[in-house]
């Protein structure tokens, strides 16, 4: 894990981006394509609002989310929602989005169905994260059942998740699916958030899922 200090917020955000567009860049030299996982909630929106004016070929890059909840693609808590207003646009527009939405009733109906949809862009070229004052990442919560199963190394790309206490059933990239990204990123801000990555740790993946990823990541942190 490599911890990566910024005076502010306003810092780290443009040269966040900026690193996101250098690997992306990168990659496209020797490859024709490449692919970057990126998170839902408040967090990222100045990331994102930095990267989409990155001068590089968005048509060549598909985009997906972490996770998402089991919502309608317009609905206010949908990570779709807000990765389309603030990163899809621009330059930017241009990008492939692979969605994680299905049509069923329960994420379990569509598993298949959209793990065939994301898997030209696996592995991940790059991925940005975002972490819980719970550790949880994407939506692997500590003591969600199923838990276990989606940090196996022998995971399939996609889990369903019920997290005690949220309102929507989830989809989520598994954790070989995360991990496995070339580049790896995690954003966290504020000293609770900084406090939690520190007991992490010294606690397994079940209790702490950012566990599971924090091999060779790269930890941005502002206060």
């Amino acid at each position: 894990m490599n911890l990566i200090e910024y005076p502010d917020r306003d810092m780290l955000a443009i040269n966040l981006a900026n690193l996101l567009a250098g690997e992306l860049k990168a990659t496209l030299l020797s490859h024709d394509t490449a692919s970057i996982a990126v998170p839902g909630g408040t967090t990222p929106g100045p990331i994102f609002d930095a990267l989409c004016a990155a001068p590089l070929e968005w048509d060549k890059v598909m985009v997906l989310p972490t996770d998402e909840r089991w919502v309608t693609p317009d609905d206010p808590r949908s990570n779709a929602r807000l990765i389309r207003e603030h990163l899809l646009v621009g330059r930017a527009a241009e990008a492939k989005f692979l969605s994680l939405h299905g049509t069923g009733a329960h994420p379990e109906d569509d598993l298949d169905a959209i793990a065939a949809q994301i898997e030209p862009a696996l592995p991940l070229s790059v991925l940005l994260l975002g972490m819980g004052e719970d550790c949880h990442v994407a939506s692997l919560f500590p003591g969600t059942p199923g838990l276990a199963a989606a940090l196996a190394d022998d995971a399939p790309a996609l889990a369903a998740m019920a997290p005690a206490g949220q309102p929507e059933a989830r989809i989520t990239l598994t954790a070989p699916v995360l991990d496995g990204a070339l580049k790896k990123h995690l954003v966290i801000l504020g000293w609770e958030k900084r406090d939690a990555l520190e007991r992490a740790q010294s606690l397994s993946p079940e209790e702490a899922p950012v566990q599971a990823v924090l091999s060779e990541m790269n930890v941005h942190w502002a206060v």
